[in-house]
């Protein structure tokens, strides 16, 4: 047996005011991006909003159905949107954020499994790392300069062979 030891690094900013501009404005649009969500049941809205090589932010929101599963994540949202309109672009990056009227969220909210796994689908289709920051409204924000690094373990075409 060998025991190996997976570390990740991220920055962590203490306001969204500590980033630079571009990653100050793509916040600010996943903030926007909170507006189209439909949340009816859980009351929980989650804006993404990407930001591609050509300059072009896409949008999503999280979009809920009665029927729980048949609801979608914003991240996949916003990345099956790329994925369909916009098939050979590249992500540079992408800001998560949520906001409740049920209680106060104290620290950023990160991306569920399902969505780390499309994420890192996009990333090993374009051959390069995509940042991903996850802002707290009012509060921190955490980023990681590639999907990679928060599901080590993600499934992989390599396993298809």
């Amino acid at each position: 047996m060998n025991l190996v030891d997976l570390n990740i690094s991220f920055e962590r900013y203490a306001d969204i005011k500590e980033l630079n501009e571009s990653d100050h404005l793509l916040c600010k649009q996943s903030e926007q991006a909170l507006s189209s969500s439909h949340s009816p049941y859980s009351k929980f809205k989650v804006g993404t909003a990407i930001q591609l090589a050509s300059g072009e932010v896409i949008l999503g929101s999280n979009q809920e159905n009665l029927a729980y599963p048949s609801g979608l994540c914003a991240e996949r949202v916003a990345l099956f949107t790329i994925g369909a309109t916009y098939p050979n672009a590249v992500i540079e990056s992408m800001a998560v954020t949520a906001q409740t009227s049920e209680f106060e969220i104290l620290k950023p909210i990160t991306s569920c499994g399902g969505c780390l796994q499309v994420m890192v689908e996009f990333e090993r289709r374009q051959n390069k790392p995509i940042a991903v920051l996850f802002y707290c409204l009012n509060g921190e924000v955490l980023k990681v300069n590639t999907v990679k690094s928060l599901i080590p373990f993600a499934f992989v075409e390599d396993g298809l062979g």
